[in-house]
């Protein structure tokens, strides 16, 4: 639009007695992050504002979905359900029907409750709650929504590949579980035993622990009784600040066991890990990694670095998630999440990796490969050390997403 015909509509707007904010504006869709801003697990959620913000720059820079720009708005919920669901209302209220939440899985129960009551209340108003990274097993099964999805791989399918790798490692005999006390953890605790049991019976669990989420401030007490245990091996789901205060104490102690690890990638954990001094024995369940060796991979992650401090790209799942969605909207022709949802069910992609990945329709659960990694000194064709340590993440396995198609009991009701 040229300045004299942008001048000559607003001199209309003002003749007509109208503000010159009644020319009408690109439209933006708005996607809502809401995660903990402030406090101990702050770190996890300034790092994921980084990815979506990363997302939405390439999607806009692509043409956007449907002639119209995304625009990231940023809610902090404190780790708390109270204030998701505050959050989750001034989103909308703010014009957002697109709904991202990752971390705490008590917020993300307390996410899809308040999704599904307000899209009942509010015909033609709906949201979709995108989930990134909260993994209790329920939500793609008893507690599944038509309005929610969610691209990390749960906690049993993390469970079920973490334990196909220890059936094929004879050398652990002894494990000692440790997990934060709400969902998730309790979700990580039961999977471990009843797989563990399964697979490899040999082996003893001689502790099972369960401490209070993101209070604790020195696990000097929960390593003391790793260490009496006499556990070669440490499996916990712990993340954000549980984990790298968990590492820090294992290196003031000195204690040289195997971490199996959900989440020892996320921050303060790398260097925690190099503190031990651990080279190949602390292990994370993750569905892709810095140093996996392809073309576009490297040259993302290399991207991504020089916007971010030198901080990897610890969320593959975001860049499935965002594409997904553009993806969806712009083959439904709709930014409108009662018309747009039906596409991202069952919707097939191809990661960066180059693998192939599904979202499973009867569940709205996503399904890829899994990788497990263990923290090593750079070596090799590693490009990519983690928190400017000098170590990174080096692949050790690969568990096909064939082998972690875990059955669902979702009963899902499609709105009318």
């Amino acid at each position: 639009m040229s300045n004299g015909y942008r001048t000559g509509l607003t001199a209309l707007a003002l003749g007509l007695g109208l503000s010159a904010l009644a020319v009408p504006a690109m439209a933006q869709v708005k996607i809502a992050f809401i995660d903990p801003l402030s406090g101990a697990m702050a770190p996890i959620g300034e790092h994921g504002v980084k990815h979506f913000q990363h997302m939405i720059e390439k999607i806009n820079a692509a043409g956007g979905v449907n002639g119209q720009k995304m625009e990231l708005l940023t809610y902090d919920n404190k780790l708390s359900p109270q204030e998701t669901v505050i959050a989750a209302q001034k989103a909308i209220d703010a014009g957002a029907r697109v709904l991202t939440l990752g971390n705490g899985s008590g917020a993300a129960a307390a996410m899809i409750d308040f999704v599904n009551k307000h899209n009942e209340r509010n015909p033609g108003k709906e949201v979709v709650y995108l989930n990134y990274a909260a993994v209790d097993p329920a939500f793609t099964n008893d507690k599944c929504s038509y309005w929610h999805f969610r691209w990390d791989a749960h906690s049993d399918i993390k469970m079920q590949a973490l334990t196909s790798y220890i059936k094929t490692q004879p050398g652990i005999k002894k494990i000692y579980l440790i997990n934060q006390d709400y969902s998730f953890g309790q979700a990580v605790r039961k999977a471990a035993n009843e797989m563990l049991k399964a697979k490899r019976p040999d082996i003893q669990i001689v502790g099972d622990e369960l401490h209070p989420l993101a209070k604790i401030t020195d696990f000097a007490p929960y390593i003391a009784k790793i260490k009496a245990s006499g556990a070669d091996t440490v499996i916990t789901g712990n993340w954000g600040s549980d984990i790298s205060l968990l590492l820090k104490a294992s290196a003031d102690a000195g204690l040289q066991v195997n971490y199996y690890t959900y989440y020892a990638g996320g921050a303060g954990g790398p260097t925690s890990v190099k503190q031990t001094g651990l080279k190949d024995k602390v292990f994370q369940i993750t569905e892709g990694l810095a140093n996996i060796n392809t073309k576009e991979n490297f040259a993302w992650e290399e991207d991504f670095r020089k916007k971010s401090a030198g901080h990897g790209w610890w969320y593959p799942r975001v860049r499935n998630e965002m594409d997904m969605l553009a993806k969806a909207m712009n083959e439904a022709k709709s930014n409108d999440p009662k018309v747009f949802v039906e596409k991202l069910r069952g919707m097939k992609y191809k990661d960066i990796y180059g693998k192939d990945t599904y979202m499973r329709a009867e569940d709205h659960q996503f399904f890829q490969n899994i990788y497990i990694s263990a923290l090593t000194p750079m070596a090799g064709d590693m490009k990519f050390d983690e928190e400017n340590t000098g170590w990174g993440w080096k692949l050790t396995a690969t568990v096909p997403m064939g082998e972690t198609d875990v059955p669902t009991s979702c009963k899902m009701a499609k709105p009318s």
